[in-house]
């Protein structure tokens, strides 16, 4: 729309802009009348010097001698004023660094007029020696750290409130002894909460309570009773108080902490008990409709505040989540919520925290299989991180029990944990192989819930596992062996892989030899490079190498460790011993493993059969499928004398009698003045006892 050119005025009138044209004496435009620029005192008397010149040189015919440039004028004017300009400008100068200097002489007067400011002064002094550690005496330190105290005992609530002295205030804190610290705690009651809201001070808190001292824990967590509304929505006081409530809180101080996210009265009358909601219910149901708006509105106004990493949150969350109706429209509502938080920032910090990790476990198994999909989408490119943690490893189970779209599963988690590309993939293995919980990750779907990948320190995984086996009942279709057996099928071929391409890296510690067995085992494919590999690390002298100074030290033979020798029995065995059958339960296709292994030990087999690991010589001998057996019978029986002295438990040669004189000798020293000396030695067995298992192979 093209502009208006006019306006009306508040009698009605059309106005004229300057751009109309109009009619009449009266309107028409003037010309403009250019006016000659006044010129300076000196420039007047140049001008009529030069104009009687002209004019007699015109009436004569001649010509001007001397020629000027034509803004010779000009140039004189702006010198003029550029020296003008010159004295402004240093003029300006001077006057702005007195007016800098005299500010700078009132905020020091105005500082030491500040309550404290000579101790605040003298504090900052000492904090700058005293934070360097490495520079100051121990001597010097203390005597600095007692003058420190000298300065603000009595005076610490003025003191941390100043982002400059607080400092000073938690080096003090460092260095004191228990007493000091406790003084300092007792100091500063009834302002903690207050001190929580601070920039600077909040730190201090944490200075307290990092030294576990009981008494001072239990000054500080109950001033934040109460206040936990308002604390929880502070940008400073949310991060402390989670950090208190995750820490160093007692299970008593938590439950009062939590509670508050049910309601006011809550708040305001604390009868202790305990923070389980549903118990809570139980015994007062009409309480049930506040306590669930009340903790849900709380929830959901830190979610949408973007403060989705507190432990506290997930706590309360999972709280509320075990109080809804499963299929009712207040648990649809809430898994929606869940799953819309922009960027997953809140799936992703649930993880790594138990509450939070089995709500995430929950709402895969509640879900739709449109629900679990973008769950999966949203933990893209953090299931390496998650495979390792204490907490999150859990997801992943859950994911691999509940998705029943293997393929999805597959492609969402395998190429992340396992690797991407060829480089990674030892790397990935290796890490899964070998970490306390990554490996349950990797090892589940061949082992289940076997007691050596589930500790006691895991006992929490299994009533996960259980909780949401019950739920999958009635959520999922498919059933759990096919399951099982399509992601195993899947993940297959980077496993043997890897086992075939770092057969040493794997086999050099315990948890590296199971992963080995189960993949051999249980997996699916050609496993002939994997088994020729693991047969390689038996390659060798598996007697002990003499004693050389080399950093690092060599890896010791995979006969001289057990869980090496354990490993090659079981793949001898081609399955495992199955307790209910009392037999080994042979796998199908069998692994022929024993055939793989002898031609790469029989020159040293002497030395297996009478060493540490006689037994895998025993799984060669009880393997069915092995083809060299008349040959190592008849290898031992040429050997009897040196077996039968080791199932006597004596020394075969002379490099063993040595060693165990020096062992007798050494251990002898080591008795000699101990306080164990009036304990009677442990008679230790006597002989080898897989030797003597293979005497009697040779009998028979």
């Amino acid at each position: 729309m093209a502009p208006k050119s006019f306006s009306t005025t508040s009698e009605g009138k059309r106005k004229a802009s300057s751009g109309d044209k109009s009619n009449g004496d009266s309107r028409t435009k003037k010309p403009r009348i250019t006016s000659t620029p006044k010129r300076r005192p000196f420039e007047e008397e140049a001008a009529s010097d030069s104009t009687g010149d002209a004019s007699s040189d015109d009436g004569e015919g001649g010509v001007e001698l001397t020629s000027r440039p034509k803004n010779a004028r000009a140039t004189q004017g702006q010198v003029g004023a550029n020296n003008a300009g010159a004295r402004d400008s240093t003029d300006k100068a001077q006057s702005s660094r007195e007016s800098h200097a005299k500010q700078k002489q009132l905020a020091q007067e105005r500082k030491a007029a500040k309550p404290l400011a000579d101790e605040v002064q003298r504090t900052k002094k000492l904090w700058e020696k005293l934070r360097r550690k490495s520079h100051v005496p121990k001597e010097e330190r203390q005597q600095l750290v007692d003058e420190l105290y000298g300065i603000i005992t009595g005076k610490v609530k003025d003191f941390v409130l100043k982002h400059d002295a607080v400092r000073a205030v938690q080096t003090a804190i460092k260095y004191s002894t228990p007493a000091q610290r406790k003084q300092i705690a007792k100091e500063l009651t009834g302002t903690y909460a207050q001190l929580a809201e601070s920039r600077y001070a909040k730190f201090l808190i944490g200075k307290l309570l990092v030294q576990n001292d009981d008494e001072i824990r239990d000054l500080i967590v109950p001033e934040f009773y109460g206040k936990v509304r308002k604390l929880i929505h502070h940008a400073e006081a949310s991060w402390i108080l989670d950090d208190v409530y995750r820490g160093v809180a007692t299970k008593e101080q938590k439950a009062n902490l939590l509670r508050e996210w049910y309601g006011p009265e809550f708040a305001l009358f604390r009868q202790g008990g305990t923070a389980d909601l549903k118990e809570i219910l139980a015994n007062e149901p009409s309480k049930r409709a506040t306590s669930m708006k009340y903790l849900f509105d709380m929830i959901n106004g830190l979610i949408q505040k973007k403060l989705t990493g507190f432990t506290m949150l997930h706590d309360a969350m999972l709280q509320y989540f075990l109080n809804l109706k499963p299929q009712s429209e207040e648990l649809k509502e809430f898994v929606e919520i869940v799953k819309q938080d922009e960027n997953g920032d809140l799936l992703k910090n649930m993880a790594f925290t138990k509450s939070g990790a089995r709500l995430a476990c929950l709402i895969l198994a509640y879900g739709t299989a449109k629900d679990r999909k973008q769950i999966l989408k949203t933990f893209k490119d953090t299931f390496q991180l998650m495979c390792g943690d204490t907490h999150a490893h859990m997801i992943i189970l859950a994911a691999y029990d509940l998705i029943d779209d293997t393929v999805l599963t597959s492609k969402s988690i395998f190429p992340e944990i396992l690797g991407k590309n060829e480089e990674k993939d030892l790397e990935n293995i290796i890490f899964l192989a070998n970490d306390l919980n990554a490996r349950i990750t990797a090892r589940y779907l061949f082992e289940g819930q076997s007691r050596s990948l589930f500790p006691a320190s895991h006992a929490n995984d299994l009533a996960i596992l259980a909780e949401i086996h019950e739920i999958r009942k009635t959520t999922s279709k498919k059933d759990p062996e096919i399951r099982r057996k399509e992601l195993v099928a899947a993940m297959s071929p980077q496993l043997l892989a890897a086992v075939a391409a770092s057969p040493n890296d794997l086999a050099y510690t315990s948890f590296g030899c199971q992963f080995i067995t189960d993949v051999l085992l249980s997996a699916v494919g050609d496993k002939t490079s994997a088994l020729e590999a693991i047969a390689s690390t038996a390659r060798g002298d598996p007697s002990p190498a003499e004693s050389e100074e080399m950093y690092p030290p060599p890896p010791p033979h995979i006969s001289l460790t057990p869980h090496g020798g354990k490993m090659l029995k079981t793949l001898l065995a081609g399955g495992r011993f199955d307790r209910k059958e009392g037999a080994v339960k042979r796998i199908e296709p069998p692994l022929n493993f024993a055939d793989i292994l002898y031609p790469v030990i029989k020159d040293h087999i002497l030395q297996w059969a009478v060493g540490p690991s006689p037994f895998t010589v025993l799984g060669l001998l009880e393997a069915p499928d092995f083809s060299s057996k008349k040959e190592l019978l008849k290898s031992l029986r040429a050997n009897k004398k040196a077996l039968e002295k080791a199932a006597k438990g004596e020394a075969t040669d002379e490099k063993e009698k040595e060693k165990t004189k020096k062992d007798g000798a050494s251990s002898k020293k080591k008795s000699k003045g101990s306080a164990s000396d009036s304990k009677p030695a442990q008679p230790k067995s006597n002989g080898n006892q897989g030797t003597k298992l293979l005497l009697e192979k040779l009998s028979e």
